[in-house]
């Protein structure tokens, strides 16, 4: 009976497998999924996550190589995952939690990205799963953020966006009242609403970070190191935005504040927030080499 079980998991093939275990997730997840492209799709703070999934495939298959042999192991600890996913589901669906609707949605999707976890280490190993340790975690970003950590967030983001503006209004010299989220400056008076923000360009600077740390980076703490540069560039970018609008207003032409440039501008200073990233990105590499180089120097001269 000990050698049964493993005879008759083995003569499925690694994608077979994970392939049976990811169409079970589809089943028991579908409506979740579902529910939360369609939240993508129709507010902005979540367009995120239409970008997650192909990014974590395509990172892993950059990375890809051959799956270990099958090991029972794998496969127990693959099953802890997929059990976890289960009672996560359980519990939210049975209503043995008492949480709000978007709650209910985030705990959902956290358990199918658990099973895929799961799944990947039950057919491919432990040492893949090691290899592939990013673009697993990096699928926690397909879990739609509930209101309760969200507003938080945002509310944050408002604050520093006008507290940066006051500083860009400070040096450019010109008189500057703020009071909370309300900016004030001669002949204007600017209030950083929920849906000026910044929340979903910040996201989409936090993943784009991430992803191109991973994949221009070696060192952990120099990936950690810029990935945490996003965020306060982001309040930056919106301060900037805040700036450069009101200056705009008062100075040149009032429908500059409610014109095309306030409603489709943001790309524009999200592409100033990436070259930032790109110039830290430079540093740190420049910074890996120089270490490499000087360990190969020491590693030179400690042989001769």
């Amino acid at each position: 009976m000990t050698t049964s079980f493993p005879e008759s998991t083995v003569k499925l093939s690694p994608l077979l497998l994970f392939s049976i275990l990811s169409a079970i997730s589809l089943v028991i997840w579908w409506n979740p999924l579902v529910t939360s492209f369609a939240l993508a799709l129709r507010d902005d703070q979540y367009t995120h996550l239409l970008l997650i999934l192909p990014v974590s495939v395509a990172l892993i298959f950059l990375d890809w190589k051959s799956p270990d042999p099958f090991s029972l192991v794998n496969l127990k600890l693959g099953w802890v995952w997929l059990a976890f996913a289960v009672g996560i589901t359980a519990a939210s669906r049975l209503g043995l939690l008492r949480v709000h609707s978007d709650e209910k949605l985030s705990l959902n999707m956290l358990a199918l990205v658990l099973w895929w976890i799961g799944a990947f280490i039950s057919a491919f190993g432990i040492r893949s799963f090691r290899r592939a340790l990013f673009p697993l975690c990096f699928l926690f970003w397909m879990i739609p953020i509930p209101q309760l950590v969200l507003n938080p967030v945002v509310r944050l983001l408002q604050e520093g966006s006008a507290a940066a503006a006051n500083l860009f209004f400070t040096v450019a010299g010109v008189p500057v009242a703020q009071e909370g989220t309300r900016i004030t400056i001669p002949g204007l008076s600017l209030e950083v609403a929920r849906e000026c923000s910044s929340i979903r360009s910040s996201l989409m600077l936090v993943v784009t970070t991430m992803v191109l740390a991973q994949l221009l980076l070696r060192s952990p703490w120099r990936k950690a190191l810029v990935i945490a540069l996003a965020m306060p560039l982001s309040v930056a970018k919106n301060g900037l935005r805040i700036f450069v609008l009101g200056q705009l207003g008062t100075r040149v032409d009032p429908t500059f504040l409610t014109g095309k440039l306030h409603r489709e501008g943001g790309i524009i200073y999200f592409l100033i927030a990436l070259i930032f990233i790109f110039f830290a990105l430079w540093l740190a590499r420049l910074g890996e080499l120089k270490t490499t180089l000087r360990q190969d120097h020491s590693l030179g001269t400690s042989i001769s």
